[in-house]
């Protein structure tokens, strides 16, 4: 962590951060106002949740994310930018969606998870059964899922688990979406293109 974002976190987690904890997340008292809200699981540096937040105004957008210097930087970003309809929380991503109330997102957005390439560490994905029920249950009935990944056999496994949780791939079944014009290009992504993995895209709707 550099220098410049642990001050970040030190001066702005208390205008940008909710704290980690049990109880219900009041999003309405959260952001000071009641609005489209949207929900970036492992944001990372913020370059997509920035710019969401700074294209849609009048949306909210919660993102999470667990890794610090990801956080600390994007801190900078959000106040560097003025921007006031972010709100971060560094709490794994399943006990963060259990505190949300049903029906509570217009749009989830999984770019790019951990994909535990080995095989004896598959449980370990984010996306499993009980996580994309509970994924279901707090999207809107309108509402959609964007998922994107650079691992074919992860592409395999989201594709079956969030059918059988009861979500209708809007590609066709098995197959992918066009990547979105308006997500930004990441380092993240460049890299994996560099290195010539192949990018997938998802866009799931509840069944």
């Amino acid at each position: 962590m550099t220098d410049g974002q642990r001050r970040a976190l030190e001066s702005l987690s208390f205008t940008y951060c909710i704290e980690p904890g049990e109880g219900v997340l009041d999003l309405g008292t959260l952001f000071g106002r009641y609005a489209p809200r949207y929900l970036e699981i492992g944001c990372g540096a913020g370059e997509t949740l920035a710019a969401l937040a700074r294209q849609h105004p009048d949306n909210d957008y919660l993102g999470i994310e667990v890794y610090r210097p990801g956080v600390g930087r994007l801190l900078k970003r959000l106040a560097a930018e003025g921007l006031t309809n972010v709100r971060l929380i560094c709490q794994d991503a399943a006990v963060v969606l259990e505190r949300l109330g049903e029906a509570s997102l217009e749009g989830v957005y999984i770019f790019f998870p951990d994909p535990w390439p080995k095989k004896r560490h598959h449980k370990r994905r984010l996306i499993q059964p009980e996580f994309a029920r509970i994924l279901r249950q707090r999207l809107k009935s309108h509402g959609r899922v964007f998922i994107a990944t650079d691992w074919e056999d992860y592409a395999e496994h989201i594709s079956r688990v969030m059918e059988e949780a009861g979500f209708v791939n809007l590609a066709g079944q098995a197959l992918f979406a066009p990547r979105a014009r308006w997500r930004p290009l990441t380092r993240f992504e460049q890299r994996a293109v560099k290195e010539g993995r192949l990018i997938r895209d998802f866009v799931f709707a509840r069944a």
